[in-house]
Protein backbone atom coordinates (compact mmCIF):
# COMPACT_ATOMS: atom_id res chain seq x y z
CA UNK A 1 0.00 0.00 0.00
CA UNK A 2 1.66 3.59 -0.87
CA UNK A 3 2.51 5.91 1.54
CA UNK A 4 0.00 8.93 1.98
CA UNK A 5 2.88 12.07 1.83
CA UNK A 6 1.92 15.94 2.12
CA UNK A 7 3.71 18.42 0.09
CA UNK A 8 5.39 19.12 3.61
CA UNK A 9 6.10 15.55 4.17
CA UNK A 10 8.24 15.58 0.59
CA UNK A 11 9.81 18.49 1.22
CA UNK A 12 11.40 17.01 4.23
CA UNK A 13 12.32 13.70 2.51
CA UNK A 14 14.25 15.81 0.43
CA UNK A 15 16.03 18.01 3.34
CA UNK A 16 17.27 14.16 5.13
CA UNK A 17 18.60 12.90 1.31
CA UNK A 18 20.87 15.83 1.21
CA UNK A 19 22.07 15.81 4.81
CA UNK A 20 22.49 11.81 4.35
CA UNK A 21 24.27 12.48 1.41
CA UNK A 22 26.07 15.24 2.15
CA UNK A 23 27.89 13.17 5.83
CA UNK A 24 25.83 15.32 8.02
CA UNK A 25 23.90 12.50 8.90
CA UNK A 26 25.78 9.40 8.61
CA UNK A 27 25.68 5.60 8.00
CA UNK A 28 24.36 3.55 10.93
CA UNK A 29 22.90 7.48 13.15
CA UNK A 30 19.45 7.09 14.54
CA UNK A 31 17.21 9.22 13.41
CA UNK A 32 14.63 10.64 15.97
CA UNK A 33 11.67 12.30 14.43
CA UNK A 34 11.31 14.80 17.72
CA UNK A 35 15.19 15.59 16.41
CA UNK A 36 14.13 16.06 12.76
CA UNK A 37 10.66 18.10 13.37
CA UNK A 38 13.40 20.18 16.05
CA UNK A 39 16.11 20.71 13.08
CA UNK A 40 13.72 21.84 10.25
CA UNK A 41 11.19 23.75 12.01
CA UNK A 42 8.25 21.49 11.92
CA UNK A 43 5.78 19.31 13.96
CA UNK A 44 6.30 15.22 14.21
CA UNK A 45 3.67 14.57 11.66
CA UNK A 46 5.08 15.00 8.17
CA UNK A 47 8.31 13.89 9.86
CA UNK A 48 7.35 10.33 10.44
CA UNK A 49 5.38 10.52 6.73
CA UNK A 50 9.26 11.27 5.44
CA UNK A 51 10.62 8.51 7.76
CA UNK A 52 7.96 6.32 6.63
CA UNK A 53 8.69 6.99 2.98
CA UNK A 54 12.63 6.97 3.23
CA UNK A 55 12.43 3.57 4.87
CA UNK A 56 10.50 2.52 2.23
CA UNK A 57 13.11 3.69 -0.23
CA UNK A 58 15.83 1.38 1.49
CA UNK A 59 17.23 4.85 2.90
CA UNK A 60 16.45 4.16 6.52
CA UNK A 61 16.24 0.99 8.29
CA UNK A 62 13.23 0.54 11.14
CA UNK A 63 14.14 -1.05 13.83
CA UNK A 64 11.65 -2.61 16.34
CA UNK A 65 11.79 -0.52 19.54
CA UNK A 66 14.35 0.99 18.53
CA UNK A 67 13.65 3.25 15.22
CA UNK A 68 14.86 4.23 12.39
CA UNK A 69 18.74 4.37 12.08
CA UNK A 70 20.19 5.77 8.19
CA UNK A 71 20.97 2.56 5.91
CA UNK A 72 25.37 1.56 6.35
CA UNK A 73 24.38 1.26 2.49
CA UNK A 74 22.71 3.35 0.11
CA UNK A 75 20.23 2.51 -2.37
CA UNK A 76 22.67 2.87 -6.10
CA UNK A 77 20.30 5.03 -7.75
CA UNK A 78 19.67 7.18 -4.91
CA UNK A 79 22.17 9.72 -6.25
CA UNK A 80 20.77 9.68 -9.71
CA UNK A 81 16.97 10.91 -8.66
CA UNK A 82 18.99 14.01 -5.75
CA UNK A 83 19.20 16.67 -8.32
CA UNK A 84 15.52 16.30 -8.95
CA UNK A 85 14.30 16.75 -5.71
CA UNK A 86 16.77 19.57 -4.50
CA UNK A 87 15.88 21.84 -2.61
CA UNK A 88 16.37 25.13 -3.82
CA UNK A 89 15.95 28.48 -2.38
CA UNK A 90 13.11 29.21 -4.58
CA UNK A 91 11.37 27.53 -1.71
CA UNK A 92 8.40 28.90 -0.01
CA UNK A 93 10.79 29.18 3.45
CA UNK A 94 13.19 30.85 1.42
CA UNK A 95 11.20 33.01 -0.31
CA UNK A 96 8.93 34.17 3.22
CA UNK A 97 12.38 35.12 4.99
CA UNK A 98 13.60 37.15 2.23
CA UNK A 99 10.71 38.95 1.97
CA UNK A 100 11.31 40.22 5.28
CA UNK A 101 14.85 41.05 5.25
CA UNK A 102 14.20 43.21 1.62
CA UNK A 103 11.53 44.99 4.00
CA UNK A 104 8.46 43.49 1.77
CA UNK A 105 6.41 42.67 4.38
CA UNK A 106 5.44 44.23 7.61
CA UNK A 107 6.64 43.71 11.02
CA UNK A 108 3.07 42.43 12.44
CA UNK A 109 1.28 40.13 10.42
CA UNK A 110 -1.66 37.96 10.25
CA UNK A 111 -1.71 34.11 9.09
CA UNK A 112 -4.90 35.49 6.65
CA UNK A 113 -2.15 37.69 4.78
CA UNK A 114 0.59 34.84 4.47
CA UNK A 115 -2.32 32.70 2.83
CA UNK A 116 -2.89 35.11 0.69
CA UNK A 117 0.23 36.66 -0.42
CA UNK A 118 2.03 33.20 -0.98
CA UNK A 119 -1.07 30.77 -1.56
CA UNK A 120 0.00 28.25 0.96
CA UNK A 121 -2.48 26.37 2.87
CA UNK A 122 -3.41 26.69 6.69
CA UNK A 123 -0.91 23.74 7.55
CA UNK A 124 1.73 25.08 5.50
CA UNK A 125 1.68 28.93 6.79
CA UNK A 126 1.89 27.23 10.57
CA UNK A 127 4.21 24.93 9.93
CA UNK A 128 6.52 27.55 8.26
CA UNK A 129 5.75 30.63 10.77
CA UNK A 130 6.86 27.36 13.51
CA UNK A 131 9.90 27.27 11.59
CA UNK A 132 10.42 30.66 11.80
CA UNK A 133 9.99 30.98 15.70
CA UNK A 134 12.52 27.95 16.34
CA UNK A 135 14.64 30.02 13.88
CA UNK A 136 14.82 32.88 16.17
CA UNK A 137 12.73 35.56 13.99
CA UNK A 138 8.94 35.41 14.55
CA UNK A 139 6.84 35.09 17.77
CA UNK A 140 3.24 35.06 17.96
CA UNK A 141 1.59 38.20 19.32
CA UNK A 142 -0.42 38.39 22.45
CA UNK A 143 -4.51 37.33 21.35
CA UNK A 144 -4.30 37.05 17.14
CA UNK A 145 -1.22 37.85 14.57
CA UNK A 146 3.07 37.24 14.60
CA UNK A 147 5.15 39.81 14.82
CA UNK A 148 8.80 39.66 13.14
CA UNK A 149 11.87 39.82 14.81
CA UNK A 150 15.08 42.06 14.55
CA UNK A 151 17.82 39.71 12.39
CA UNK A 152 21.35 40.92 11.02
CA UNK A 153 19.62 42.99 7.84
CA UNK A 154 21.99 45.73 7.96
CA UNK A 155 25.97 45.54 7.91
CA UNK A 156 26.28 47.21 11.21
CA UNK A 157 24.36 44.30 12.93
CA UNK A 158 26.59 40.96 11.05
CA UNK A 159 29.65 43.25 11.95
CA UNK A 160 28.58 43.05 15.14
CA UNK A 161 27.47 39.30 15.44
CA UNK A 162 30.94 38.45 13.78
CA UNK A 163 32.62 40.98 16.37
CA UNK A 164 30.27 39.42 19.29
CA UNK A 165 31.60 35.64 18.26
CA UNK A 166 35.03 36.82 18.28
CA UNK A 167 34.69 38.23 21.88
CA UNK A 168 33.05 34.70 23.27
CA UNK A 169 34.17 31.40 21.32
CA UNK A 170 38.17 31.96 21.92
CA UNK A 171 37.52 32.96 25.27
CA UNK A 172 35.27 29.75 25.96
CA UNK A 173 38.08 27.31 24.95
CA UNK A 174 40.10 28.69 27.65
CA UNK A 175 37.06 28.67 30.51
CA UNK A 176 38.34 26.36 33.44
CA UNK A 177 35.10 24.04 33.08
CA UNK A 178 36.58 23.44 29.10
CA UNK A 179 36.93 19.60 28.68
CA UNK A 180 37.29 17.91 25.41
CA UNK A 181 35.16 15.29 23.81
CA UNK A 182 37.19 13.17 21.55
CA UNK A 183 33.39 11.65 20.21
CA UNK A 184 32.64 15.70 19.13
CA UNK A 185 35.59 16.10 17.37
CA UNK A 186 35.97 12.59 15.34
CA UNK A 187 32.24 13.39 14.54
CA UNK A 188 32.77 17.34 13.71
CA UNK A 189 36.47 15.98 11.60
CA UNK A 190 34.34 13.32 9.69
CA UNK A 191 31.64 15.94 8.74
CA UNK A 192 34.35 18.72 7.81
CA UNK A 193 36.22 15.86 5.99
CA UNK A 194 33.01 15.00 3.98
CA UNK A 195 32.31 18.53 3.15
CA UNK A 196 35.73 18.13 1.40
CA UNK A 197 35.08 15.47 -0.35
CA UNK A 198 31.64 16.09 -1.60
CA UNK A 199 30.52 18.11 -4.72
CA UNK A 200 29.35 21.42 -2.87
CA UNK A 201 28.52 23.13 -5.97
CA UNK A 202 25.15 20.37 -5.96
CA UNK A 203 25.00 20.66 -2.75
CA UNK A 204 21.90 22.86 -1.38
CA UNK A 205 23.21 26.26 0.70
CA UNK A 206 21.53 25.94 3.81
CA UNK A 207 22.86 22.17 4.44
CA UNK A 208 26.38 23.36 3.98
CA UNK A 209 25.50 26.07 6.68
CA UNK A 210 24.04 23.85 8.65
CA UNK A 211 27.09 22.53 9.14
CA UNK A 212 29.16 25.23 9.47
CA UNK A 213 27.15 26.65 12.14
CA UNK A 214 27.12 23.22 14.19
CA UNK A 215 30.86 23.32 14.38
CA UNK A 216 30.82 26.10 16.02
CA UNK A 217 28.04 25.28 18.54
CA UNK A 218 29.40 21.82 18.80
CA UNK A 219 32.78 23.26 20.54
CA UNK A 220 31.34 26.06 22.41
CA UNK A 221 29.56 23.33 24.28
CA UNK A 222 32.90 22.05 25.42
CA UNK A 223 33.21 25.28 27.46
CA UNK A 224 30.70 23.44 30.21
CA UNK A 225 28.78 26.78 30.30
CA UNK A 226 25.56 26.67 28.56
CA UNK A 227 25.17 30.64 28.59
CA UNK A 228 27.73 30.68 25.63
CA UNK A 229 25.95 27.78 24.13
CA UNK A 230 22.68 29.54 24.07
CA UNK A 231 24.59 32.81 22.78
CA UNK A 232 25.69 31.52 19.85
CA UNK A 233 22.67 29.54 19.00
CA UNK A 234 20.72 33.09 19.49
CA UNK A 235 23.47 34.80 17.20
CA UNK A 236 23.93 31.98 14.64
CA UNK A 237 19.90 32.17 14.16
CA UNK A 238 19.91 35.97 13.70
CA UNK A 239 22.64 36.04 10.88
CA UNK A 240 21.28 32.52 9.15
CA UNK A 241 18.55 34.46 6.87
CA UNK A 242 21.20 37.10 5.51
CA UNK A 243 23.72 34.02 4.53
CA UNK A 244 20.73 31.88 3.06
CA UNK A 245 20.63 34.88 0.40
CA UNK A 246 24.48 34.17 -0.72
CA UNK A 247 25.42 32.08 -3.82
CA UNK A 248 27.99 29.27 -2.20
CA UNK A 249 31.36 30.02 -2.59
CA UNK A 250 33.23 26.77 -3.58
CA UNK A 251 36.44 27.77 -2.88
CA UNK A 252 35.59 30.14 0.62
CA UNK A 253 33.78 26.91 1.48
CA UNK A 254 36.97 24.57 0.98
CA UNK A 255 38.85 27.16 3.04
CA UNK A 256 36.88 27.41 5.70
CA UNK A 257 36.43 23.63 6.25
CA UNK A 258 40.24 23.73 6.03
CA UNK A 259 40.41 26.16 9.30
CA UNK A 260 37.73 24.24 11.18
CA UNK A 261 40.06 20.91 10.47
CA UNK A 262 42.99 23.21 11.57
CA UNK A 263 41.23 24.01 14.83
CA UNK A 264 40.34 20.24 15.52
CA UNK A 265 43.82 19.03 15.17
CA UNK A 266 44.61 21.71 17.99
CA UNK A 267 42.55 20.42 19.98
CA UNK A 268 42.85 16.59 19.51
CA UNK A 269 46.52 17.43 20.32
CA UNK A 270 45.14 19.18 23.77
CA UNK A 271 46.53 22.65 22.32
CA UNK A 272 43.97 24.28 23.74
CA UNK A 273 45.43 28.20 23.70
CA UNK A 274 46.25 27.49 20.32
CA UNK A 275 43.01 26.10 19.02
CA UNK A 276 41.56 29.50 20.84
CA UNK A 277 44.10 31.58 19.03
CA UNK A 278 43.25 29.75 15.72
CA UNK A 279 39.32 30.69 16.34
CA UNK A 280 39.79 34.12 16.46
CA UNK A 281 42.05 34.59 13.53
CA UNK A 282 39.08 32.21 11.66
CA UNK A 283 36.53 34.80 12.69
CA UNK A 284 38.14 37.65 11.81
CA UNK A 285 38.68 36.54 8.09
CA UNK A 286 35.27 35.36 7.66
CA UNK A 287 34.02 38.80 9.43
CA UNK A 288 36.45 40.44 6.61
CA UNK A 289 35.22 38.42 3.49
CA UNK A 290 31.59 38.70 4.42
CA UNK A 291 30.98 42.58 5.60
CA UNK A 292 31.10 43.38 1.92
CA UNK A 293 28.45 41.39 1.33
CA UNK A 294 26.02 42.60 3.84
CA UNK A 295 26.63 45.88 2.54
CA UNK A 296 25.80 44.73 -1.21
CA UNK A 297 21.93 42.56 0.59
CA UNK A 298 21.70 46.05 2.40
CA UNK A 299 21.86 47.73 -0.50
CA UNK A 300 19.43 45.81 -2.55
CA UNK A 301 17.06 45.97 0.81
CA UNK A 302 17.13 49.80 0.81
CA UNK A 303 16.27 49.99 -3.03
CA UNK A 304 13.19 47.42 -2.65
CA UNK A 305 12.09 49.59 0.04
CA UNK A 306 12.22 52.58 -1.77
CA UNK A 307 10.39 51.12 -4.94
CA UNK A 308 7.69 50.31 -2.31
Amino acid sequence: MAVRTSELSKNISNRLLHDIVSGTLSGGQHISAQNIADRYGVSRTPVREALECLAIQNVLIRQPNRGYFVAERLPDTLQDGLSDTAPTDADDYQRFANDWLTNQIPEEVAEQFLRQRYGWTKAKAADLLVRAVREGWAERKEGYGWRLLPVAKTPEAFDEIYRFRMAIEPTAMLEPSFQLDHKILDEQRRIQEGMLDMDLSTTPGEALLQNGALFHEELIKLSGNPFFHMALQRVNRMRRLMEYRAEVNCERLIEQCTEHLEILSYLESGNVADASYRMRQHLSGALKRKSPLARNWAHEAEKTDERL
